[in-house]
Parts: C-alpha cells; sequence; structure tokens
C-alpha cells in the first residue's frame, strides 16, 4: 500500500521555540471509518520503523490479525525525523534550498505527536477509539493521551516508559559517539556516516535482546572457533540491514527525541501528568527487557488512573514487542472483553 502525504504549508513550532517552515507527514490508512467514527486504531511507531504498520507487524495487523480492516480504520503516520516520507533532516530546506542535513533543528516527542495531532484533525477524526504504540511509540502514545485526553478512549503502552531513563540514555549516547567518530556523517551528505550508523544499530541490538537471546541463537556449534563468530556476523549483518534502509541523520536526531522524553516536563512532575490520563489503559511490560526494565511498565500502571497491567513472557527481550504478537493479541482480547478495575482476568493490581 502506498503512502499517502499531508502538507501544512504553514510554519511548525517545536517546543524549542524553533520553527519548521513547512511540514510533511506521510502516513498509511487501512479500512474505512464507520458510521458513528468510533472504530479508529491509531498506532504510533517505534524508531526506525515506517507508517506501513501491515508490513512491520504483522500478526498483530493484517486482514486475518486482531487489528483488521474490515473492522477497524487503522491510522500509521511516519514520525517527524524519520525520512519515510515526513520532514527530516534529508529534506530540502525551503530556505536554502539544500537538504537540511545537521542544520535540522532539535525536536522532542512532544512535537511528534503535535505533528499527529495535525494530522488527525485532517483526517476529520475527532476521537480515537485506540491508540497504541510500542517503545518510542508508547513515549509518543502517553503523549498524546496527556496532552489531549479527551480524544483518546483507549490507550495500550508496550515496553515503554513515562520518561527515558539515564540507561536509556546512556545506550543511545553511545550510539551517537559511534555516529560522530564516522568523519564521513559532517559530509552533508545522503549516505554520510554510514559506517557510524553500521556500529551505531550494533550498539542498539545489544538493548534490544539480551544474554540468553544470544546464548541460544548465536551459540558456536563446536568448540575449536577462533575467530569469525556466530555473534559477530550477526552484529555486522543488523548494523549493515539498517544502512541499508536508514539515514544516519534521522537515526541521530530520533535518538536525541527519546531522551527528551519526560511527561512531567512543565506538567508539576510526572505523577501530576499521568493524573491526567482519562483513557482506558492497558500497560504491557516484557519481562526480558533490559532496555525499558518492567519496572517502568509498572510505573505507568501504578499511576494512570484507569490503568491495567499484563506481563509478558518473551525470550526476545525488548525486541518482543514485535514478536510476540499471538499472546499480545491474548492480552488485548482480554483487556477489551473486562472493565478495567485493576485487572486484566487473572492479572491483579499490586500494592
Amino acid at each position: 500500500m502506498s503512502t499517502e502525504i499531508f502538507k501544512y504549508n504553514k510554519p511548525f513550532e517545536l517546543e524549542s521555540g524553533k520553527q519548521l517552515k513547512e511540514l510533511q507527514i506521510g502516513y498509511n490508512t487501512y479500512g474505512n471509518l464507520n458510521k458513528n467514527a468510533d472504530n479508529v486504531v491509531w498506532v504510533c511507531h517505534a524508531l526506525t520503523a515506517n507508517s506501513d504498520v501491515f508490513d512491520w507487524w504483522k500478526g498483530l495487523f493484517g486482514d486475518s490479525d486482531y487489528f483488521n480492516p474490515e473492522d477497524y480504520f487503522i491510522v500509521c503516520a511516519n514520525i517527524l525525523g524519520s525520512h519515510y516520507g515526513t520532514t527530516c533532516p534529508l529534506s530540502t530546506n525551503p530556505v536554502t534550498g539544500q537538504p537540511y542535513y545537521l542544520s535540522f533543528p532539535e525536536f522532542t516527542v512532544r512535537d511528534m505527536v503535535k505533528a499527529h495531532t495535525l494530522l488527525a484533525d485532517n483526517l476529520g477524526i475527532n476521537n480515537i477509539e485506540i491508540l497504541l504504540g510500542g517503545s518510542l511509540g508508547g513515549q509518543q502514545a502517553v503523549e498524546w493521551a496527556i496532552t489531549q485526553p479527551e480524544r483518546i478512549k483507549n490507550l495500550i503502552l508496550i515496553a515503554s516508559n513515562a520518561k527515558h531513563s539515564p540507561w536509556g540514555i546512556a545506550f543511545n549516547e553511545s550510539q551517537r559517539l559511534a555516529i560522530s567518530a564516522d568523519r564521513t556523517f559532517y559530509s552533508n551528505s545522503p549516505d554520510g556516516g554510514q559506517k557510524g550508523l553500521k556500529a551505531a544499530r550494533s550498539i542498539a541490538l545489544l538493548s534490544y535482546r539480551n544474554y540468553k537471546t544470544y546464548s541460544v541463537t548465536q551459540q558456536e556449534d563446536e568448540d575449536n572457533v577462533t575467530d569469525s563468530f556466530k555473534a559477530a556476523s550477526y552484529q555486522n549483518y543488523q548494523g549493515q540491514k539498517l544502512v541499508n534502509r536508514y539515514n544516519a541523520y534521522s537515526y541521530w536526531y530520533l535518538s536525541k527525541s527519546m531522551d527528551s522524553h519526560n511527561v512531567g516536563r512543565g506538567r508539576h512532575g510526572v505523577e501530576k501528568a499521568l493524573s491526567l490520563v482519562k483513557a482506558r489503559t492497558l500497560v504491557i511490560g516484557i519481562k526480558s527487557d533490559v532496555l525499558f526494565p518492567i519496572e517502568e511498565q509498572q510505573y505507568l500502571f501504578q499511576h494512570i488512573p484507569k490503568a491495567v497491567f499484563a506481563e509478558l513472557e518473551s525470550f526476545y527481550g525488548h525486541d518482543g514487542f514485535l514478536i510476540e504478537t499471538e499472546p499480545l493479541t491474548k492480552i488485548m482480547t482480554s483487556f477489551f472483553k473486562t472493565d478495567v478495575k485493576g485487572k486484566i482476568i487473572e492479572l491483579q493490581r499490586t500494592a
């Protein structure tokens, strides 16, 4: 399915006070808005994904899956700074006629949400029945539910948090150090920083999986290996895989925007901000996640008023939110079958 483009031909003011002279957003829709306009499912995607949610979240989104276009009007929009159709560092600066590259203004998760509210307005979507996202997508979703609590009826947050942790920021900074160590990053060319991006993705992957995942999937078959290990090959492969489809500039800026995530900024603290959420909320944590530890999802659960919590067992760590679509479907089915009273079937609220 081809990506549609929404163009906002007015200055777009960022949280920093800086402006983009114009803004475009790439987005995909599936299905149709029903007569009551109460079947909208809006997906907020993670770091390097795109707006084609049917491509990267198969098993949860698709014609035969839980979220299908027969029942829902599904919207997924490419985030600010990502090069899959939305204004990003590779876009042309209308003032100079040249790509922005490192002159692109820094932006925050709130700026991503602000852009998507403009798209929702343009599509005539006044109410979102279900807003969901994992990781950076969950950061956007909780921010949106705080910014426009009346617009969001049901909220699903997976492997995400209320503010980015020092641990997460440290991982992101290590990746930026890798990118900036590549001198071509400062060359102002579309393929600048590719070697650095490859190394950055290799670092990131360590946080997306965990010790057990590597021990099983990358273990050597015999004891005589002294070089060219499976684990080393895997890191190189995954790094190059991202280089083949992404750019170092978008990655750099998006990692900074993730660091900026803190719902408490300007709202008298995180707990006060979370108390503003009016949506029925399902928070899902992954027990083996080392990047967004499950304590972060428990915190969301404890401070969002109408929230329930589910723990997902996964061998894949943080990446489990993209892979474990069958148990996620079961959890979501249970959530929508029960009233929010601090539990989801057998899952009880803990003190």
